[in-house]
């Protein structure tokens, strides 16, 4: 191998390298594919690219995402933004302990409700420094400080299958309704009676017969 092809070779490792650690330090919300019109429990995921502790981190919340609960993160309070009609819109986590040390990362919890609509959700994220600074994660997915996206993909619909069940249900005891016991009493007891009274007709008929040769002897 030539040292042209090696040095190249040495430069592209390098490149991917920088780009994946790059990339690995974005904010980031997981999971990355949810179902639209259902409740999903998302992660923001806080790396600290810098050699400072990251300290706040704010999480505006996408258009139409109903937040309803929180996760609680020890050493770190919190503090919903609301809308005029009560809705939670943004939530500001803030450290109490120190924060997010370099080459750390955190993460955080909410459980929401999705949009009816499928589309692309975008929260838009403030990562905030112990030195002040201050990174917006806002902008386009090819940007140097891209937004944390997720795919909402369209929620399959329920097959209702009540309607079908109730007619089956009914089909079967339809089948399999019995006979009234009372009924089949009636022929029981009819069938009783008249092998019990048998042997009385039989023995009156030879009682009538013994009593005619009887008097035909006499005559």
């Amino acid at each position: 191998m030539t040292m042209q092809k090696t040095a190249a070779i040495l430069v592209l490792g390098a490149s991917v390298l920088v780009w994946s650690g790059t990339a690995s330090a974005h904010v980031t919300v997981w999971p990355k594919e949810s179902k639209s019109d259902s409740y999903e429990r998302y992660t923001i995921r806080v790396p600290v690219e810098k050699e400072t502790n990251t300290t706040k981190v704010r999480i505006e919340f996408p258009q139409g995402v109903k937040v309803g609960t929180v996760l609680p993160v020890p050493g770190w309070s919190y503090e919903f933004e609301k809308s005029g009609d009560g809705q939670f819109t943004a939530i500001t986590w803030t450290a109490t302990a120190g924060g997010i040390k370099p080459h750390e990362f955190m993460e955080f919890g909410i459980s929401a409700k999705n949009p009816k609509e499928a589309g692309t959700l975008i929260w838009k994220s403030y990562q905030t420094y112990a030195d002040g600074s201050v990174v917006e994660w806002t902008g386009a997915p090819d940007a140097k400080t891209p937004a944390p996206t997720v795919t909402l993909k369209e929620a399959e619909k329920d097959t209702d299958s009540h309607g079908s069940h109730n007619d089956n249900s009914q089909d079967t005891k339809k089948e399999t309704v019995p006979q009234p016991k009372h009924e089949a009493g009636k022929e029981n007891g009819a069938s009783a009676t008249n092998s019990n009274l048998g042997p009385w007709f039989l023995s009156g008929a030879a009682l009538l017969l013994s009593l005619i040769g009887l008097f035909r002897k006499k005559a």
